[in-house]
């Protein structure tokens, strides 16, 4: 009887040990997905302002300027995370594009407040693709847990969900953007 009664003990020990890792681990992943999301609103932020810099020196491109402010009001409304990766990897194409519209006026390169917003723009660029990396690293680690043995059974039975990754769906996507100034 001792010996039955010190074995339940034992299981139920693993199990509450084992569905603990798994909530440590899918709050990790969510933990990880706020830091992205912290650094688009970054990037966000900073994108009105860059869009305006840029106006003022350059009234023809207007359809670039145009097309990074609606991918940045679409990325607000997404709330599925594919369809969110999607929009920001236009987001970051287009920004880059901008970017190297901007090139073609040497007064905005010259001009502070446009050297100002490129540096911020570039070091959130950074930390996106970092916060990324990490969040890839969670997903990775919460996902082969719930699949590894013994810790599937309770996955199962708590019904716990891959989480995804945050990666590009659009094999374009992956190809450096050719941007052409007339």
């Amino acid at each position: 009887m001792i010996e039955v009664l010190a074995l339940l003990v034992v299981l139920l020990s693993a199990v509450v040990w084992n569905y603990n890792l798994l909530i440590k681990n899918r709050n990790q992943v969510l933990a990880a997905w706020s830091d992205i999301d912290v650094q688009l609103k970054r990037r966000h932020d900073l994108i009105p302002q860059l869009v305006t810099a840029v106006k003022v020196y350059s009234e023809h491109e207007k359809a670039t300027m145009l097309a990074v402010t609606e991918l940045r009001s679409k990325s607000e409304i997404a709330k599925h995370l594919p369809e969110k990766a999607r929009v920001e990897n236009e987001i970051e194409a287009a920004v880059l594009r901008l970017a190297i519209v901007a090139e073609a006026y040497p007064d905005l390169k010259a001009d502070e407040n446009f050297r100002q917003l490129s540096e911020n723009l570039g070091e959130v660029e950074e930390h996106i693709q970092y916060a990324r990396r990490y969040y890839n690293g969670s997903v990775r680690i919460f996902n082969t847990r719930i699949q590894s043995f013994p810790q599937i059974i309770i996955a199962k039975s708590f019904n716990f969900q891959p989480a995804e990754y945050f990666e590009v769906e659009d094999q374009a996507q992956r190809n450096s953007p050719t941007v052409e100034l007339d």
